[in-house]
This record gives C-alpha cells, structure tokens and sequence, in this order.
C-alpha cells in the first residue's frame, strides 16, 4: 500500500498496535532519517500484521498510533476501543517507522530544548517536520541528502527573510491527495520558478500518495501464543524484546478491573517524580510485582504469565504500588536518585521489606526508637550493596528470591541485616571489606554514581534527606592542568614537571579529596582553599574540631598546590580506616566463590543490569 494508505488506516483505527507492542522510542534524527529514505526512493522495510477476527478482538486490548508525540506529557500512546463486530489490522513489526511517518505527515514532535529544565512544559516546544525547498542538506556524517528539520512557529517565523531557506511543512503533501493539490503547492509557497523546488514537493508526493512502497505480510491465526512467537522472532533483530513488554500485554489482555499498561505507565511515572527524580523503567516495576505478589519464579518468562499469577497480580496491584512508592521514598531519603542511583533494583527488596511489615508512609519519620534503628540498618545495607561491585548484576533473579524469602521469614519486626548479608555471601555477592573493595572505593571518582554512596555511607553527619553535594576539597581550579604548568619558580622555570602535574591532576577527582557539604555550603565555598574556608565558616576551636574529625581531615589543611599531596595521603589514611569500620558487615560469614549457575536462569536473568 502507499504510505497515505497507511496514514489514513492509522487515522481511522483500522491500523492499530497490540498492548504487545512497546512505545514509541525513535528520536528526531530517526524520523529525519526516514523521510530522507522516502525522497530517495530508498525501500523503508517490510512491515509484519496480524488480522484479528472479531472474535478475537474483545479478548485484547488496542492501542492506536502516536500522531502528536511530547517528551513531557504525550509519551504513551492512546487506548482504542474496538467494537467487537468487525476485524481490525494490528502491527506486530513495524511501529516505530509507521509513527515517525505518522508524526512527519499529520503531527508534531515536542523534544526537550538542549540544557532546558527536563520537570517544565515550556522546555519542550511543539515542532513540526520541514523540507528546505532551496537546498540539500549541510554536509553531515549520517549522510542524509535532503535538508529535513523539526521546527517551531517561531523558528520558521525567524527564518522568513533567509534566502538560503524556503520551509516547506511536510504535513502539506499528504492532505493533497490529488495532482491538481500537488501542483498549486509550489504557488502557494512562492517556488513556482524554482525547478528544484517543484521536483522534491512532486518527488515526496509520488512517494506519500503514489508508489506502493510499504509491504505488509500478513498473519491470520488466532492463537495468542503463535503470534508472540512470532513478534519474539520479528523483534530480535532490532531492539531485543525485553519479555517484560510480554508480560505487559499478557496483563493488560487478562486483569478484568485495572487496564494494566495505564496502571503500570502511571506508577512508574509516580516514582520518577520522588524526590530529586529517579529513572525507573517498567521492566523494574514489573518485576518488583512479580516479587511482590509472591510469583514463584520472577523471572520474565512466558511461562510465568499465567491466568492465575495475572490475578494476583491484579488484586493485589493497590498495595504493590504503595510499597513501591514508599520504598522510592526512603530510596530518595538516603539521598538517592536517579544521578546516584546505580541500581535500580535494589528497590525491589527494600519495597518487599515494606509490603512485609505493611510501614505506613509516617514510617519515614517516625521518630521512635525502633524506627530510627531500623532505617538506620535498612539504609547502610542498601548503600553498602550499591558500594559493591557486582551485587545487582548477573543472577539478579535469585539473589531477589533469597532475599525475598529472608525478609518473608525474618521481617516481620526488623529489617534482617544480618540473615541479608549471610544469604547474599553465600551467593557470592558479600559485602565484607577487604583489601580489594578498599582500593576500589579509594578510586572511586567526582562525578560517579558509587561516589555519593560511599560518601554518605562513610560521614554519619550527612542528612540525606537534605541536598548534599559532592565536593573538592581542594578546590579543583587550582589543579587545573593549564595553570600547574604556568607556575614558576624564581628565576622563571617550571615548578613542576610534566609527570608531577600528571600526578596532581589525577589525584584531584578521587575519593580523598571529596566530601559532601549541603547545597548553599558549596556554593559559597567555590574556589576558596580549604584552610581559610574552614577557619571562616567554622571560627571557633572546638567548631573547626568537630568539622575535621566529621569529615575526617587531617589537623592541618593545604593552603596552595604545595600542600596537597601531604593531604591526600593523610585524608587517604583516614579513609581507609573509616572504610574498615563504617562498612563492616553483621553477617559473619566470609565471601564465598558464585554458586553455579544454570545457563537458562543466567540468561534469563540479565533484564535489570547494573
């Protein structure tokens, strides 16, 4: 069919998408990409469909394409509701490149200004797709022939008095269905003189009304599982089908009250809105259902997918998501989120621990003994495993069954450290310190997601639930590779050597010239050296005393470039000290060597990598 057939299907929801199918993820470069294939004449790709029979259509849910895209507030695509008396064509292969025509032909594409606040509307500006009637594209690496480009009103409006540019909107060509349409384009646009002008607007015409470009092979069996066999198939080749979107449309095809996509879409949406902002994907939130609702096995198979675990999927969703929302909240307490949150599974069992216990949200304050004890251990465990390398990586799936059977023994009161740390030693996953782990932390870096951790694991002063921010103690302007060179001695030589900058400049960013100070502190510190800031700021003796001993620095600080590696040897000494105490486990048990494996379940267990 042409591509306006397509559109015009989409348009009138006979070409829809299975709950099967995930969103739209394609980038504006994409669609760019593609519509310059269009007006090369280039094939696009085939397209696989699936003709659903009216008798299977009630046992689905639909969802139709996205016309109108917002990386704000439109990322989810429309629910369509089919009547149960006539056939519909549904995209198992293909959705991404039909929505970008889609998009390029009849909508919009609202993409986030470059350094723009992500959290405002205004940040993320309607644009229209646009063809440069008078030129070919600026070179460029992609290759891309045709001057295509997503515009705003004012853009295009800023553009007007450009000689080089004549905007032509895309959209124009498909609602100009006839030739005699297609020809009064070049008048109304004022390129009726220019011979290239008038080639590419009856070029993409040809292309959009013309040509049958765009092949579909058609799949007429009604059997579910035929059919997402043959969608796993399809989709392996391109973007590997996480079987969460399985899941996914298994749910939404069986829970009978919630509509499950929309329950999911929301629920991940409200966790990445706690606190600074997280980034959790669905494949976490589903997962944490199928350990929350007590599924056997969590893996994301199909054979998981039953009628019966839906169900239970579905009663106990309500509690599920509050738990979840609890747990990124103490998650955001500890001073997480998304920049810091090097795992995002370690959500899971820290949400199981509070659907055990059935917390209250007042759990997060509660100033009561108990209380305060036990977010005290829940948060050093859920730092301390983000510390560790390896600890959320391979065999995700049973680390989260043993400890999901722990806390389901065991956390009726208390968070189970101890047990906790046993288990997970046992699997090789230990938390103990050794030599190894205190190397690695030592070279730990600014700007690393394990570095905030650590520090707010290591200084009990840190209140996470305030804003820290990692600093430099020595202030990283004075270590400046340009500026070490440019110091001279007195007769006019290099104070240091190439190799003697090279050492400075590496040791500035590490562990032991880092501390989290709060927000307004830092600010106000900016380049100031360390000696003087902490004699302004903390004047009197026994003030100045307990900052050092707090932030474990040596009694005298560096003043200029001279100082410094004096210092970081002995803040380096301080930490690794503090490393052996503050990260000591309950445990009791020594690190072990990983049990063996199943291949099957190692596969199967790579979903949620750290």
């Amino acid at each position: 069919m042409t591509i306006a057939t397509a559109l015009k299907l989409i348009q009138k929801n006979e070409l829809i998408l299975p709950a099967i199918q995930r969103e739209y993820v394609w980038k504006p470069s994409q669609v760019i990409k593609i519509f310059d294939s269009v007006l090369r004449g280039y094939p696009v790709g085939s397209f696989l469909s699936w003709k659903v029979l009216p008798e299977t259509v009630g046992a689905f849910k639909f969802y139709g394409f996205m016309r109108d895209y917002s990386g704000y507030d439109k990322k989810h695509n429309p629910v369509v509701d089919i009547p149960t008396d006539r056939e519909v064509i549904a995209v198992l292969d293909g959705q991404q490149r039909l929505t970008s025509l889609n998009i390029g032909l009849r909508g919009t594409y609202a993409y986030r200004n470059p350094r723009a606040w992500a959290n405002k509307a205004w940040s993320y500006p309607e644009r229209r797709l646009y063809l440069n009637l008078l030129g070919e594209a600026p070179e460029n690496e992609a290759g891309l022939k045709y001057h295509l480009s997503f515009l705003t009103k004012e853009q295009i409006e800023q553009a007007a008095d450009d000689d080089t540019k004549k905007w032509f909107p895309i959209s124009d060509i498909f609602e100009a269905g006839e030739a005699f349409q297609m020809a009064q384009i070049p008048v109304k646009y004022g390129v009726g003189n220019e011979a290239k002008a008038v080639e590419m607007i009856s070029l993409l015409w040809q292309e959009v009304h013309h040509n049958q470009s765009l092949h579909f092979y058609e799949e007429t069996d009604q059997d579910i599982e035929r059919v997402l066999d043959i969608f796993v198939r399809v989709n392996s080749g391109g973007t590997v089908l996480s079987y969460s979107d399985l899941l996914m449309s298994i749910a939404t095809a069986q829970w009978k009250e919630k509509d499950a996509r929309a329950a999911v879409h929301d629920l991940v949406d409200a966790l990445n809105t706690t606190g600074q902002g997280f980034d959790f994907s669905q494949d976490t939130v589903l997962k944490s259902g199928l350990v929350l609702a007590d599924v056997g096995d969590v893996g994301f198979k199909v054979k998981n997918f039953t009628t019966a675990n839906m169900a239970t999927l579905e009663s106990k969703w309500d509690e599920i998501s509050t738990s979840l929302r609890i747990a990124a909240e103490l998650l955001a307490d500890f001073g997480l989120s998304g920049g810091t949150l090097t795992a995002d599974s370690v959500l899971i069992p820290v949400a199981y621990y509070v659907h055990r216990r059935g917390l209250p949200p007042t759990y997060r304050v509660s100033d009561k003994k108990h209380d305060r004890e036990d977010r005290a251990a829940l948060r050093s465990w859920v730092l301390r495993s983000l510390i560790a390398r390896g600890v959320w990586g391979s065999g995700l799936d049973t680390l989260l069954r043993d400890l999901r059977e722990i806390i389901r023994l065991e956390g009726e009161d208390k968070f189970p450290l101890a047990s906790i740390e046993r288990a997970m030693a046992r699997r090789g996953k230990s938390l103990d310190v050794n030599d190894a782990l205190i190397e690695d932390i030592l070279g730990l870096s600014y700007g690393g997601g394990r570095t905030w951790a650590v520090l707010a694991t290591l200084f009990d002063h840190v209140d996470t639930r305030m804003q820290y921010h990692v600093d430099h103690i020595f202030p990283k302007a004075q270590l400046d590779p340009r500026a070490l060179r440019a110091l001279k001695n007195g007769d006019g030589t290099r104070r240091l050597s190439n190799a003697a900058v090279d050492d400075l400049v590496g040791k500035r960013d590490l562990l032991p010239n880092l501390e989290l100070l709060p927000g307004p502190e830092n600010v106000g510190k900016s380049d100031a050296a360390p000696d003087t800031w902490v004699v302004d700021h903390y004047p009197g003796a026994d003030e100045y005393a307990a900052f050092l001993k707090a932030n474990a620095l040596p009694p005298t600080l560096p003043h200029d470039v001279d100082g410094f590696l004096a210092f970081y040897d002995s803040r380096r000494d301080s930490l690794v000290a503090r490393i052996k105490d503050k990260l000591q486990t309950q445990s009791g048990v020594a690190s072990v060597a990983a049990l063996p494996v199943d291949i099957d379940a190692e596969l199967g267990e790579g979903d949620l990598e750290d």
